[in-house]
């Protein structure tokens, strides 16, 4: 019964991973500004901290934390929803783990770019 107590203990301090918000699903609520805030430096935690880049200083991750809130800022204005959510689907919902505000709107734009164009000779 201890171990399952001091488990239980351990398992409540670790804060729970934020929600990604979807950009084109903003609504400006000040709930939805923490989430952002929260998921932000979160993934950018994991992705400089937690893996094998080891870049764990507090000027790469307050740069990258800005990078990726203004790109969701930018984000939040996208207007093809088809292109976006596709680019959500390939970043966040497969086996890379590139769901980043910064990849996103890149990718986004590439598409939408891409989507335009054909091929011609």
């Amino acid at each position: 019964m201890r171990k399952f107590l001091i488990l239980f203990i351990w398992l409540l301090s670790f804060e729970a991973m934020a929600e990604f918000v979807h950009p084109m699903d903003f609504d400006g609520s000040e709930a939805q500004k923490s989430e952002v805030i929260k998921y932000i430096e979160q993934k950018v935690r994991k992705d400089y901290c937690d893996s094998g880049l080891d870049m764990c200083n507090a000027t790469v991750l307050r740069r990258m934390e800005r990078a990726n809130l203004e790109a969701f800022k930018e984000a939040i204005n996208a207007e093809n929803r088809k292109i976006m959510d596709r680019v959500i689907k390939d970043y966040c919902n497969s086996g890379l783990d590139m769901c980043n505000y910064k990849v996103i709107l890149r990718m986004y734009k590439k598409n939408l770019e891409a989507s335009g164009q054909s091929l011609t000779w």
